[in-house]
């Protein structure tokens, strides 16, 4: 085999012939993978070929020759002028060795993958390894479950790419090695529709299939950007997973819906709850195999059973998986009637924490476009929901946001349902009666009283300021109900009271604010004439290096002013309420 101690060689090469496959020792066949890689670095790959392709060398290719694919797969890669060699080389040891041990060398090469070389790897041992597992009659399904997690765990260490650009470049060519996996196991799908349903082998490779599309739809799928509109590789590739469910008569709303111990014991919880989020992502939003689902299920039903995939997505910080998640709640909701889903459903976890991370992305979120579509949706789950179902969302709203910005929108949510409720036939308790009550003294109310920061409440106080308007604008349908009424008033009182206290004492606090900047920028002022006679006179500039504010003095001017604007705003309103308030006790005595 070497050109270097060629009797040397010839001596080992007889002896291996000689000996039988079962006494061959480890050392043996670490020599044998020795001299074919010297072989392959000397470039003489043609004499490698020649050798494993000589017919008294049969017995020991069969016996050691599975040692040489790592080495021949690594100049593959290379692309040089040994490429078709090296291929001719797999190609026959393929046909040649055991296909156990094919399959334990692929497995080696598999986990021992440059990470520099993934996609390129993948792509050269798919079409070997698929020859290989159609060789195996028993535990087929089991290697074929081995291939699959082993290719995929390589394929996770790949970035996902997300863009247009980045997909069509495909620099680290996880869309190449996407397309390649379907069609490497296009195969084995139509084994198992081929099959009855009671085979148990077919069973096994059926689960085995299914254990790939989960793993499949987390990853890259989840990352991925997938719409129809965008017909890339992995969007292919998507529909290439759905389509794999469908023809292995895997049921989508088991999946979805319910979750059988067969299962759970068939998937780690974790990778089944992302699995299922995409799964419903494809079905629901991009309408993937849409045609072969259950029509038996109600919109109030998939609401329910989706809120878990919805929460799933939504509590995720990745663009790719919020963007799925808002879209999956929209498309939810949009088929349920408004003002129908019943309280009892907001008792259920996921119909509470699908909200609360729906409201973090709204006031964490730092991309504007994923806080203006969770608005929407926002605003169309509380559409949804019935008048009791809405009295009570917005008071676990108003308990648990802390965020002025989402408060003053369940306030001015509040005041729609008020206003609604007073149209004719819409009358409900839950706004006019008693039950409003509940939910005016968390609106009308200052949490740190006078101590309050007005500024960082000022659109929640504002909007609240506006409701209390509106409300005694529209007195007759509440002053029906004399205690209603009274409450209201003593509601208002003390808010009013309390609110005039803050601003006065904020007032006057950005006020010495302004006349301690005023007092400073005088100072700075005089400083720099001095400074300037004192150049003069000494012809030198000394830097005084001192602490600085991070807003300049115009900025910090413009803000205490603005503030100031603020307080007076609030103060006209309520001074506006209060003559609304006298003009309608007027009236009525």
């Amino acid at each position: 085999m070497l050109p270097i101690n060629e009797d040397q060689v010839n001596d080992v090469i007889q002896s291996w012939r000689d000996t039988k496959e079962e006494d061959l020792k480890p050392e043996d066949y670490q020599q044998f993978k020795n001299l074919g890689s010297a072989c392959l670095t000397k470039g003489d790959s043609e004499q490698l070929l020649t050798f494993l392709r000589d017919e008294k060398n049969q017995t020991i290719v069969r016996s050691v020759g599975c040692v040489l694919l790592a080495p021949l797969v690594n100049e593959v890669i290379k692309k040089e002028r040994s490429h078709d060699n090296c291929q001719a080389a797999i190609t026959h040891l393929t046909k040649t060795c055991s296909p156990n041990k094919l399959l334990h060398s692929w497995l080696e090469v598999l986990e021992d993958i440059d990470p520099c070389a993934i996609s390129e790897t993948i792509l050269a041992l798919l079409p070997h390894l698929q020859t290989v597992l159609f060789q195996l009659d028993e535990r087929k399904a089991v290697w074929v479950g081995l291939a699959l997690s082993a290719l995929q765990k390589q394929l996770s260490r790949l970035p996902v790419p997300y863009t247009q650009q980045q997909e069509e470049e495909d620099e680290h060519g996880l869309c190449r090695c996407c397309t390649a996996l379907a069609l490497f196991t296009k195969p084995f799908v139509e084994e198992v529709k081929k099959k009855d349903d009671d085979c148990v082998r077919d069973e096994e490779l059926k689960t085995e299939l299914l254990k790939f599309c989960t793993r499949s739809l987390r990853d890259p799928l989840l990352e991925a950007q997938l719409s129809q509109d965008r017909q890339s590789a992995l969007w292919l590739f998507a529909v290439e997973i759905m389509a794999i469910l469908r023809a292995i008569r895997e049921s989508l709303s088991g999946l979805l819906f319910f979750s059988s111990l067969r299962r759970r014991t068939l998937m780690d919880n974790s990778v089944s709850k992302e699995s299922r989020a995409c799964l419903a992502y494809l079905l629901f939003v991009q309408l993937v195999t849409m045609d072969s689902f259950p029509a038996v299920f109600s919109p109030v039903f998939i609401l329910q059973c989706n809120m878990e995939h919805i929460n799933q997505l939504l509590s995720s910080k990745n663009e790719s998986h919020l963007l799925k998640g808002l879209a999956l709640f929209a498309k939810s909701l949009e088929k349920v009637e408004d003002n129908t889903l019943p309280v009892g459903l907001l008792e259920l976890r996921s119909f509470y924490s699908a909200p609360q991370n729906l409201r973090q992305v709204l006031t964490d979120c730092p991309m504007q476009h994923l806080r203006k579509s969770g608005l929407q949706v926002f605003q169309l789950f509380i559409n949804k929901l019935d008048a009791e179902a809405k009295h009570k969302f917005f008071r676990c709203m108003l308990k648990t946001s802390h965020h002025a910005g989402a408060e003053s929108y369940i306030v001015k949510n509040i005041r729609s349902q008020i206003e609604f409720s007073m149209m004719q036939g819409n009358a409900n308790k839950w706004f006019l009666e008693m039950e409003l009550l509940a939910l005016l003294d968390l609106v009308l109310c200052l949490p740190q009283g006078a101590e309050t920061d007005l500024l960082t409440g000022m659109d929640k106080i504002m909007e609240s300021l506006n409701l209390l308007r509106y409300v005694l604008l529209r007195d007759k349908e509440l002053r029906s109900n004399a205690d209603v009424w009274e409450e209201l008033c003593r509601i208002k009182d003390e808010y009013l009271k309390m609110l005039r206290v803050c601003i006065s004492i904020s007032r006057a606090y950005y006020f010495a604010d302004l006349r301690a900047l005023k007092e400073d920028q005088k100072l700075k002022a005089k400083e720099a004439r001095d400074a300037a006679r004192s150049i003069r006179t000494v012809k030198r500039i000394t830097v005084k290096h001192e602490k600085v504010s991070n807003m300049s003095p115009e900025v910090q001017h413009q803000v205490l002013q603005s503030a100031l604007v603020t307080f007076d705003l609030m103060e006209s309103l309520i001074i506006r309420i209060e003559e609304i308030a006298e003009q309608k006790q007027t009236t009525l005595s």
